[in-house]
This record gives C-alpha cells, sequence and structure tokens, in this order.
C-alpha cells in the first residue's frame, strides 16, 4: 500500500474518532461570491438525500444536518457540551414533538453560530436528548435573506 493510501486511511479514521459519524467529503459544501457581490453557501445533497454542514457555534466546530422542517436549532448532548451550553438533564422536559413522539430535551440561547463567514448571535435553540446530530433549523435560516433548493443543492444566501 503507498503511503499517500495509508495517509488518506489514517486522515479518515481520525475524523471518525473526533465526530464520532463519518465526515462528509469536503467539496459538499461551497462558499462563493456571486458577481453581485452576494456571499452563498452551497450544500451539494448527499447521498442519504440529506443536507450537511459543519459550522462554529461558539467558536467550535459542529456538524449539523440542515433541516428546514425544524423551528429550532438542536443541539446533541456531545455537541452542547463541547461548545459550553449549560444544561442538565435532570431540567429534560418536552421541547417539541418527533415522528416517534415527544421530544425531550431543555431550552438555550446559543451565542453564535458562524457559517460562510456570516456569524449570527443570539440563537433559540434546545439541547435534545437522544440526539444522533446536532439539527440546524429555522431559528438560523431564517436569519439569512434566502435559502433555495435547486435539484440537489442548497443555496443559502
Amino acid at each position: 500500500m503507498s503511503s499517500k493510501i495509508l495517509v488518506v486511511i489514517f486522515a479518515a479514521i481520525i475524523g471518525l474518532a473526533v465526530t464520532g459519524k463519518r465526515a462528509p467529503p469536503e467539496d459538499r459544501v461551497r462558499v462563493v461570491t456571486t458577481a453581485q457581490g452576494t456571499r452563498e453557501v452551497r450544500i451539494r445533497r448527499s447521498e442519504d438525500g440529506h443536507f450537511y454542514v459543519h459550522a462554529m457555534v461558539n467558536g467550535q466546530l459542529v456538524r449539523f444536518l440542515v433541516d428546514t422542517g425544524a423551528t429550532q436549532i438542536a443541539l446533541t448532548l456531545e455537541d452542547a457540551e463541547r461548545v459550553g451550553e449549560s444544561f442538565s438533564p435532570d431540567g429534560f422536559e418536552v421541547v417539541g414533538s418527533g415522528a416517534s413522539g415527544p421530544v425531550y430535551g431543555q431550552f438555550i440561547e446559543i451565542d453564535s453560530i458562524e457559517l460562510g463567514g456570516r456569524e449570527v448571535g443570539n440563537l433559540p435553540g434546545a439541547v435534545v436528548d437522544k440526539l444522533d446530530i446536532s439539527l440546524l433549523g429555522q431559528a438560523f435560516l431564517s436569519r439569512a435573506r434566502s435559502v433555495q433548493m435547486n435539484a440537489d443543492e442548497m443555496i443559502i444566501r
């Protein structure tokens, strides 16, 4: 096996160990500036049909599933701890409902989320129990100028 292949395999293993999840290929998310000077985050649909991004939350990198149907921003327990959000599982209550019934967690206010060079502060969110991946919902997306889907691409302006 060549040393280049070993480096790629090692990097993939490190990526899994750090995030606990398979990291999306780097070419799935691009930040572009249009001729009109508008900054766009262009996200290609993943093989599983969803859109994923990495965003900075309180200065820490978090992997999100972009969920246009979610009202809030929902953080996993692990992501919330890592970004310094204060919560107590003893204080969990029903914060929403999902396909399988009530969703338990705790409401929080997120200091900042930065995606594609645009930072938004003081966002309502929730730390959600039994969540596999953090969700980037309307609390963030509604602050964008537009969110558009064209075939297999989502564009956030």
